[in-house]
């Protein structure tokens, strides 16, 4: 195997960034991402301990199991929009509805940061439709001047 036969990295680096572009282009990418971070605080703020010089703050709430509930189902929410883009309606009005619920259960939807990543997430989720194919949409186009 001599040097020049050997693939360049620029091209496997190419080659990789434009399949994840391709990736990411058939399924609500966006509204999966942010849906998937709004679980992490969610989860972790309710059981977080804060101190202030000698003075320990915990802020577990009553309600510690829902949060973590709440949390870990927006994570599998955010990858069911990825990895299921059927299903995107579902789980992007699940997100909204579990972001709402977080604001009574989880210290105000984790002090309204995963509050706002899932509601954005949710609705990005609902409104994202797969685009159609560059070939095809040219060939609508040509076959209606046609007639």
């Amino acid at each position: 195997m001599s040097a020049e036969t050997r693939p360049r990295l620029m091209d496997t680096l190419g080659r990789t960034r434009r399949s994840f572009w391709d990736w990411r282009g058939r399924r609500p990418f966006w509204g999966g991402l942010l849906t998937l971070l709004a679980g992490f605080p969610i989860m972790y703020i309710p059981y977080q301990t804060v101190t202030l010089g000698d003075l320990s703050i915990r802020l577990a709430t009553t309600a510690g199991a829902g949060s973590l509930i709440i949390g870990v189902l927006l994570v599998v929410l955010g990858l069911t929009m990825w990895f299921q883009p059927q299903s995107r309606v579902f789980a992007g009005v699940a997100a909204i509805l579990l972001a709402l619920v977080s604001l009574v259960v989880s210290n105000f939807g984790a002090f309204i940061v995963g509050f706002l990543l899932a509601l954005i997430g949710g609705g990005l989720g609902v409104s994202w439709m797969p685009g159609t194919p560059e070939a095809a949409a040219g060939e609508g186009e040509g076959a209606s001047r046609a007639d």
